[in-house]
């Protein structure tokens, strides 16, 4: 009978026969061990010279679960660009894993983008996993959204030159802020770059921060999917990647924002394959599951642990 080690985590799969005793100094039960991502979906950018969209918050640790149970997982959708003077672009949906026995794992949705018009006042961006963008009146800037502890960062402020341009700032991504918008340029933020994960069996970065939009040199989204925002003049916002919770870019002048992506969630644990769920592939002696929309999950096999 193989006995296959993990290295990482210093337990090993091992299915007991019946009559089987645990040697000195192993314990055991119906659990096993699984790493897992969760990446909420990100937010929308905002109308019209306006805040790029925060990202998707960003969760990666270890669970012990217990063989047998099925565990639901949800994935969130991004949020949809704001097409209107009267509203910010709407934040991204939540991403979860939850089930009996485990403490439910919640990544919150990316903050939408701000909306900058002189008649809104919508010029703060949502609070999410990672901030949204802020955007500005003629006469006042507004403030990036915060981001939720442990998942992503802030957006950036909104600017303005008090004339004709208004600069949105750059959504959060996780793993840095969004840049603030400058009227030297002028300058719309760019999105803050998202954070890099190998659990898909090689490195992938999820999670980066919408553009803002307005300005004359355009925003680029941050690394790991997130969109663009609007040129004022010129192109459009583009839409945050699907399945890595990226932001929307905010919009140009007059110009809705771009939409959020959806997001993801990974779970992966050593040796072939002992669970149910998703989509299932194999790398570097790990058995994975995707799931690019909602699912569930089921061991089927126990791990056994040095004590």
């Amino acid at each position: 009978m193989g006995i296959e080690f993990t290295k990482a985590t210093k337990n090993f799969a091992f299915v007991r026969p019946t009559g089987y005793l645990y040697p000195a100094g192993l314990s055991g039960g119906s659990a096993t061990s699984i790493d897992y991502l969760v990446v909420a979906g990100g937010g929308g950018g905002g109308y019209s010279q306006a805040g790029g969209g925060g990202a998707g918050g960003f969760l990666t640790a270890t669970l012990r679960l217990t063989v047998g149970v099925q565990y639901t997982i949800t994935v969130g959708a991004g949020g949809a660009g704001s097409s209107s003077a009267a509203a910010i672009g709407l934040s991204g949906s939540n991403s979860v894993l939850s089930g009996t026995g485990i403490t439910t794992v919640t990544s919150n949705g990316g903050g939408g983008g701000a909306t900058s018009d002189a008649g809104s006042g919508l010029i703060n961006g949502a609070s999410g996993g990672s901030g949204g963008g802020g955007a500005s009146t003629g006469s006042t800037s507004g403030t990036g959204g915060t981001a939720t502890s442990g998942q992503g960062n802030a957006g950036g402020n909104g600017s303005t030159d008090g004339a004709t341009y208004r600069n949105g700032g750059g959504g959060g991504g996780a793993g840095a802020v969004g840049v603030a918008g400058s009227a030297v340029g002028p300058t719309p933020g760019n999105g803050g770059d998202g954070t890099a994960s190998s659990i898909s069996g090689s490195s992938v970065t999820y999670a980066g921060g919408g553009g803002g939009g307005g300005g004359t040199n355009r925003s680029s989204g941050g690394t790991g999917g997130g969109g663009a925002g609007g040129l004022n003049g010129g192109a459009s916002p583009v839409n945050g990647t699907a399945n890595t919770g990226s932001g929307g870019g905010g919009g140009l002048a007059a110009g809705s924002g771009a939409s959020g992506g959806s997001g993801i969630t990974i779970i992966s644990y050593s040796g072939s394959q002992a669970g149910v769920g998703g989509t299932v592939t194999s790398s570097g002696g790990k058995t994975i599951h995707t799931y690019t929309g909602d699912g569930t999950f089921t061991a089927n096999a126990s791990t056994f642990f040095i004590n």
